[in-house]
């Protein structure tokens, strides 16, 4: 069974409704974009948003926001909310949305939604079912049509939709159980992908869709309310999933068969950080591994202890997305460029090379891993923070403390400048960009994203 942890946006902030009623708003976050990156980080292998505000209105509201998220996670998103126009959905899919979640004009119009699919891809369009009691509700919940959620179903496999949301309105945001027994109808009656909504209180009412042989669920508040633990849940019932072909590699230049494999069939695998070069592990792949990686996106080996596939992060939640895979001169050795999240070892470290057996001095002053290991304490230091701590003083005073002391380092880098001893202005320039550092921290910023931005110049 597929997870989906939910984010639903309205006025730029992460947000549950209950019941679908915008009066009855709970505000859980004013940065989307970290929620997401916690699923991610949780395991998750997708995102399910919604754009309340666009839902309503009936046009994209939160564009900037729901482009934020999907530049903050490598696994795939998709977004429902006000998207109404093939136009819209092209607008959504460049935001870096992966599918697109249409209800009130699939009610409207069918042939919309058979247009869609043809100009977009089926891969790539959902419809979302909103029931209340046995209704479709559209316009953002806010009126019920007299179609029945299961005769929209059935249209909708008709013209090709291969992937359901059914949302049971009485039961979202109220943590009292999934509407299971209709979910499985539709499930059943359909034969296609059915995304249970609504009501996810606790590990059993996942069991309880697990069981029932539905394809997901999406899971919104019990999260925020630590009824659920995604991390949990992920390692519980997505073990058997299939992963989503949506972080797939584009086809190898050479066949598995080409490579110099050892007695076994197996291959080394190097596997180091795309952003700062570090080696982080060395595994092996046969060729039912390699062609999993490249059909995932998700790094998976051979273990030749276990004799068996195993999947990076699949029970840690530490996945391994690959950025390119590349083979050395003698074709023997394959090197796994990856996103990593959390750690590549076992042990927690970072890195498996960490114990050092021999070295000669060095200065290690790789330029992006040094802004990157700052960086990262800095974060730690916004989520775990330590009294006394300078940068937590920054961030309990706010943004116009941290945009204050920016200047007041960029005036002082000046005034260095116009010193003639070196030494100062290296002080300085350090001194201003620690603060930058705290500046992006706060506002979601990466090394990455400056470093992209610097190269598009």
């Amino acid at each position: 069974m597929r997870l989906y942890p939910a984010i639903d946006v309205k006025d730029g902030q992460c947000v549950r409704l209950k019941k679908g009623l915008f009066n009855e708003v709970t505000v859980y976050s004013e940065r989307p974009y970290e929620i997401a990156k916690g699923f991610e980080e949780a395991g998750a292998q997708f995102i399910h948003t919604v754009d309340l505000d666009g839902a309503l209105k009936g046009h994209g509201v939160n564009a900037e926001t729901i482009k934020k998220i999907c530049s903050s996670v490598n696994v795939p998103v998709q977004m429902g909310g006000g998207i109404r126009t093939l136009e819209n959905i092209q607008e959504v899919l460049e935001l870096g949305v992966y599918r697109v979640i249409i209800g009130t004009k699939a009610v409207e119009n069918p042939d919309f939604i058979k247009a869609a699919i043809d100009r977009f891809g089926a891969e790539h369009i959902v419809v979302g079912v909103d029931a209340k009691d046995g209704l479709v509700a559209i316009e953002g919940w806010e009126k019920v049509s007299d179609k029945t959620a299961l005769s929209l179903a059935l249209a909708m496999k008709d013209i090709g939709v291969q992937t359901i949301v059914y949302t049971d309105i009485s039961k979202d945001g109220m943590l009292a159980g999934p509407n299971v027994e209709q979910t499985k109808i539709l499930s059943d009656k359909t034969g296609i992908d059915i995304i249970a909504s609504g009501g996810m209180s606790c590990m059993d009412d996942l069991t309880h869709i697990n069981d029932a042989g539905i394809h997901g669920a999406i899971i919104g508040k019990a999260i925020y309310e630590k009824r659920i633990d995604l991390k949990e849940a992920v390692n519980l019932f997505e073990s058997g999933a299939s992963y989503s072909k949506a972080s797939a590699m584009p086809k190898a230049d050479i066949s598995f068969k080409d490579l110099k494999l050892d007695a076994n069939g197996l291959i080394p695998v190097v596997v180091q950080d795309y952003v700062n070069g570090e080696v982080l592990m060395l595994a092996y792949m046969n060729e039912e591994a390699f062609n999993k990686t490249l059909e995932t996106g998700i790094m998976t080996y051979y273990s030749r202890s276990r004799q068996e596939l195993w999947v990076k992060g699949l029970t840690s939640g530490h996945f391994q997305y690959v950025r390119s895979i590349e083979i050395d001169c003698d074709n023997d050795t394959l090197l796994a460029k990856v996103k990593q999240i959390g750690a590549a070892c076992h042990t927690g470290n970072k890195s498996c090379f960490y114990r050092n057996l021999v070295s000669t001095e060095y200065a290690q002053t790789n330029p992006l891993k040094v802004f990157n290991n700052v960086m990262s304490i800095i974060e730690d230091r916004k989520q775990h923070p330590k009294e006394g701590s300078y940068t937590n003083y920054l961030f309990d005073k706010g943004i116009d403390k941290i945009l204050k002391k920016c200047g007041e380092e960029a005036t002082e880098v000046i005034i260095a400048a116009k010193n003639p001893d070196p030494e100062e202005i290296k002080y300085e320039i350090s001194d201003f960009l620690y603060h930058v550092m705290v500046l992006m921290v706060l506002k979601g910023v990466t090394w990455e994203d400056i470093v992209k931005e610097l190269a598009n110049r």
